[in-house]
């Protein structure tokens, strides 16, 4: 009877065992088919969607810190494809697992290409600034004379206590101390005080240290004295040597600022153009005009593309025994791939030469040649030549707006406004240029979070301006140059140059126009990462995603607006050499340590306070007090005072009375170093401080500090 009994009960607990993995299963499978519905109703496309996960694993490399941290990542990711490699055996889960098995797969790929092209290109930077006498070997020549000088790329050795290495790196060179053949591939002998590549000044900065880490930059520097040729170039590139004629002649025909625009256009030297053009191109929204990217490109292989077809539809014996597309698109894809060198092939050109050739690919086989798998093919290739560039603004700008562009043009109510219909002429041009106001908008609400995290400031006129400057050199100084440049072979570009003057002096006197109206920048301050990360997962979706789904994507865009409104203000930003410290919330003006313009420093200052207004140095605050040696300031951000010194001397100051100074402070600043006896009540941030900690955030209502060397890690820079 016991046995019995046990037999019983054992087959009852199978029963139940079996039951709920009956349940599970079932669960799973609804799951599945849910999920699989949901994909299919949404256009689910998996070409998109495997280049943003490829692209997520390249963000999770700078992302995280450590080494045991990617590892992690790439552990978690593993385990998940095998999982979905599982799930694709049963039928019922086969879309789900193929889904999680690719997506796991593409996020290990791109963290594992990014760690990859660090291990072999990053140099490790030199350990301190030092003067060298270097013997070294000219590998690039880039012209500056907007600033008056000539930038050089130099391969030479550098001395590490025994060692002796291999070394890349980047002299600046006055104009008046340039010579004929300091050319590319020419051996120089020169003394240059050098500098290792400078990290981000505040947190939130721009972190040179990272872009001359994938450059293989080991130092920067400027030049000491002369430099002696030792032995000229063998041979100088053609290309260099085209380029420069080009902007050479360019500038020659057409003067000042037109001239120094047109020359970039002709050639990507953008060496000539002044400070004062560019900031007023940046706050108009119209700075995409002067690198050579998409609509440069775009422009020419479009000309390129409908006078080949044209011209060759002419001859008969030609129109009828081959395929007009195909040779049109041939020549085109020559005259982008010339153009791309010519003008430097800089990672934006060469970008927009593979979505162009990608377009034309798709002229001549009969798909739709704008489409979000052409983008995500185009952005796939370059993130796995360059992984780097995900982290730049020139990538992140540059596919946001093509982007935009074509989520909005395959969205339904765009598509019947502009759907062929009988009307008059200038109704149809009337629906065009809305269409083109209406595209400068969206492209401008795309691009925002991310010009305002990388630049902390936005024009906020650029949709407005945008619509007269993009016809103006797509169809007037585009054609305009080009032609100018093929009637000066015979003598007859004077014709035409004096367009190409009033063309290009329209566009700056634009520029100038909307920077300066009032209101036209907008500045956010340090905009969190995990907020433009938030908002653009939202664009995303919009954009990826088709029908009623993709409004989900308004509720992550919701959410990061909100953030970015709620993130706090540092109270006291505090440059890693100590020299320049700002102060916010005291003005509408930021108060600054130290009188002038301040140059890069202060600059920097302003954008991560978003101090519109200015600034106002602290000897003329009147909360200030100030000597030759220090200033003190006591702000009330909250219940409790906090009183700081900051020292702006270099002059011996007695032990003791420093020691009472910094004993009455809670915040003390100084670019020198501090002796022991100097004790604050929360902060000593003198020079031996801030070379471990980089530039400083301080947030006195909650005593927090966020330094610029909390976001390095292991990072090879």
């Amino acid at each position: 009877m016991p046995h019995a009994g046990g037999g019983a009960t054992g087959h009852a607990a199978m029963q139940r065992q079996w039951r709920k993995r009956w349940r599970l299963s079932s669960v799973g499978a609804a799951v599945a088919r849910i999920t699989e519905g949901f994909l299919e109703r949404a256009g689910f496309d998996k070409g998109p969607w495997f280049t943003v996960l490829f692209a997520c694993g390249i963000g999770a490399w700078f992302a995280v810190p450590t080494v045991s941290g990617w590892i992690g990542v790439l552990a978690v990711c593993a385990v998940s494809a095998a999982t979905g490699v599982l799930l694709m055996r049963r039928t019922s889960y086969a879309q789900t697992g193929m889904v999680v098995a690719v997506a796991s797969l593409a996020i290990m790929g791109g963290m594992g290409i990014v760690w990859a092209r660090s291990a072999t290109v990053g140099s490790p930077a030199i350990a301190y600034p030092q003067v060298r006498t270097l013997d070294a070997r000219i590998l690039e020549r880039d012209e500056q004379p907007a600033r008056d000088r000539v930038r050089l790329v130099l391969a030479t050795r550098l001395t590490d206590g025994d060692a002796v290495r291999a070394a890349k790196v980047r002299v600046n060179v006055p104009s008046e101390k340039d010579a004929a053949g300091l050319q590319e591939g020419a051996r120089v002998r020169m003394k240059a005080r050098l500098m290792p590549p400078a990290g981000p000044i505040l947190p939130g900065a721009y972190d040179f240290a990272r872009a001359a880490w994938f450059q293989s930059l080991a130092a920067t520097g400027t030049l000491i004295g002369e430099i002696e040729l030792i032995e000229p170039t063998s041979g100088q590139s053609r290309i260099a040597r085209a380029q420069r004629f080009l902007s050479a002649h360019v500038r020659s025909k057409i003067d000042g600022s037109p001239g120094s625009i047109a020359a970039a256009l002709a050639s990507g030297d953008r060496g000539a153009i002044s400070d004062v053009d560019e900031d007023a191109m940046r706050d108009s929204g119209l700075t995409h005009l002067l690198s050579i990217s998409g609509l440069h490109v775009s422009a020419l292989i479009g000309a390129a593309y409908l006078l080949s077809i044209k011209l060759l539809a002419l001859f008969p014996a030609i129109a009828l025994r081959v395929r007009l597309p195909l040779v049109a698109a041939a020549i085109a894809a020559l005259a982008g791939i010339g153009y791309t060198l010519l003008t430097g092939a800089e990672v934006p050109t060469v970008r927009s030469c593979v979505g162009a050739m990608l377009v034309l690919v798709a002229l001549v086989i009969g798909r739709e040649p704008l489409s979000m798998r052409m983008v995500a093919l185009a952005a796939f290739f370059v993130l796995l030549i360059w992984p780097e560039s995900l982290v730049g603004p020139s990538f992140q700008m540059s596919f946001a707006a093509v982007t935009a562009i074509i989520a909005l043009h395959r969205s339904g109510p765009v598509a019947r406004f502009l759907a062929p219909r009988a009307e008059p002429a200038w109704q149809r041009t009337a629906r065009r240029v809305a269409m083109l106001f209406v595209t400068g908008l969206v492209i401008e609400f795309a691009l925002m979070p991310i010009v305002l995290f990388h630049f902390h400031r936005a024009g906020v006129y650029g949709a407005f301006a945008n619509v007269i400057a993009i016809p103006l050199v797509t169809f007037v100084t585009m054609p305009l140059l080009a032609l100018a440049l093929i009637l000066d072979l015979i003598g007859l570009g004077w014709l035409v140059w004096w367009g190409v003057d009033a063309s290009l002096a329209g566009l700056i006197g634009l520029a100038h126009g909307v920077a300066a109206q009032p209101g036209a920048v907008k500045m956010i301050p340090q905009m969190t990462l995990g907020a433009v990360l938030t908002i653009c997962a939202g664009l995303l979706w919009l954009a990826l995603w088709q029908g009623k789904a993709r409004l989900w994507g308004f509720l992550p865009i919701t959410f990061g607006a909100v953030a970015t409104a709620a993130t706090p203000l540092p109270d006291i930003l505090i440059t890693r050499d100590g020299r320049h410290v700002g102060f916010i919330g005291e003005d509408e003006r930021l108060l600054v340590l130290r009188e002038g313009r301040g140059g890069y420093a202060q600059e920097n200052l302003r954008e991560l306070a978003g101090a519109e207004a200015g600034v106002v140095p602290l000897t003329q605050w009147p909360g200030a007090r100030c000597n030759p040696d220090f200033c003190a300031l006591t702000l009330n951000p909250g219940k409790a005072s906090t009183h700081v010194l900051m020292s702006r001397g270099q002059d011996y100051v007695e032990e003791r009375e420093l020691a009472a100074a910094c004993a009455a402070s809670h915040v003390v600043i100084s670019d020198r170093w501090l002796p022991r006896s100097c004790r604050p009540k929360w902060l000593k941030a003198d020079r031996r401080y801030l070379e471990e900690s980089g530039g400083l955030a301080l947030y006195l209502n909650d005593r927090r500090i966020k330094a610029v060397a909390d976001s390095q890690g292991a990072h090879g820079w």
